[in-house]
């Protein structure tokens, strides 16, 4: 009786060593082999010692690049009688976006046409003083009274001249609004038969270059310390699955939102083919390298089950070994661990929850 109970501790003792062989806990079952169908579909990669870099994931939304972008107010006030732009239209600049008919536009016509018969009277009054005084038949007093009204009325015609040029071209009593750069109109705020105020405090039309365009996004109080200017970041929308944006940290807006208590960061976008959008959901991913190496597995390879990480160790296709990962940190294709596996280690990252369940049943 004796001599089985010490036969039955050895065999404990035994697989005890085996399964935690150089301080690495797992499992394995050497009955269990992978099928031939299931073969040709596993795929593998290597444990290896790499640099540690952190990923931080800031939220945020696509905006205009607003030193490229003009949005457009009503000089004058009046009624829009037509509009020959839509939302979302790529205009150049000087094409008319629309027309109004405005009193105001009217007075300074009539000011301009005023002005020119003023000074064309004034002038002939003043050649008329200008030979009487040659002839001493008018005194240097009466001479200079005209030439002071000479030059009031080329001041007024240069003042009806300048407030046409400020009002833009048009004629007589309509004035035409004109895209002041080419770029796409990004907001549209009037229609036809609109009556428009001189005072009105919203824009008529907005228009962007969107050859470039910002990422505003948010940052946590606790990642505030891990931000700077000019890092790279990698920016990935809905509307794109897979596709990536590359750009950096522009700038950094110093302040909290007082509601969501995080801080603004402008990061800067080539957007030259157009496909991000104003208003578009982006997620913005900041990668920080370190001097620092860990042993690094591959992030799709690891299983987790039972409240514990596990990876699949692969010796031979009857021969494959679970093991329990303390894992110190993950990125979207690494994790660093601090234990459960080696250097050089081969591990299945393909299929790996269809024979983590086979090896351990």
């Amino acid at each position: 009786m004796k001599r089985i109970i010490l036969i039955y501790f050895l065999i404990l003792s035994i697989a005890g060593c085996s399964s935690n062989k150089g301080g690495v806990q797992g499992l394995s079952d050497t009955h269990f082999c992978i099928p031939d169908s299931l073969e040709s579909q596993v795929k593998f990669d290597t444990v290896r010692l790499k640099p540690v870099y952190n990923e931080l994931k800031l939220l945020g939304a696509v905006t205009f690049d607003q030193d490229k972008v003009v949005r457009i107010y009503p000089l004058v006030s009046g009624l829009v009688t037509e509009v020959r732009v839509s939302l979302g239209a790529y205009v150049t600049r000087g094409e008319v976006l629309a027309v109004m008919r405005s009193s105001e536009m009217a007075a300074a016509d009539n000011d301009l046409v005023s002005a020119r018969s003023n000074l064309l009277v004034v002038q002939k009054n003043y050649d008329a003083a200008s030979e009487m005084y040659k002839s001493g038949i008018l005194s240097e007093k009466e001479f200079a009274a005209s030439s002071t009204e000479l030059e009031k009325a080329k001041s007024e015609l240069n003042r009806a001249n300048t407030v046409l040029a400020i009002y833009g071209s048009g004629s007589q009593s309509e004035y035409t609004i004109k895209a002041p750069i080419s770029g796409y109109v990004v907001e549209k705020n009037v229609n036809s038969n609109m009556q428009i105020r001189s005072d009105n405090s919203s824009n008529l039309f907005t228009i962007s270059d969107l050859k470039k365009v910002w990422v505003l996004a948010n940052v946590y109080e606790s990642d505030i310390n891990s931000i700077t200017v000019n890092e790279k970041v990698e920016v990935s929308t809905i509307s794109y699955p897979g596709k990536k944006f590359f750009g950096k940290i522009d700038k950094i807006y110093n302040v909290l939102d007082p509601d969501t208590k995080t801080m603004k960061v402008q990061i800067q976008l080539d957007n030259s083919d157009y496909l991000l959008k104003p208003d578009m959901f982006a997620v913005a991913m900041v990668s920080q390298y370190t001097t620092d190496k860990t042993l690094a597995v591959p992030a799709k390879a690891v299983i987790f089950d039972r409240n514990q990480y596990w990876v699949l160790i692969y010796h031979d296709k009857c021969n494959i070994e679970s093991r329990g990962l303390d894992i110190i940190s993950s990125n979207s294709t690494d994790s660093y661990v601090r234990s459960g596996v080696r250097d050089g280690d081969v591990v299945i990252v393909n299929r790996q929850l269809l024979l983590y369940d086979a090896l351990t049943q």
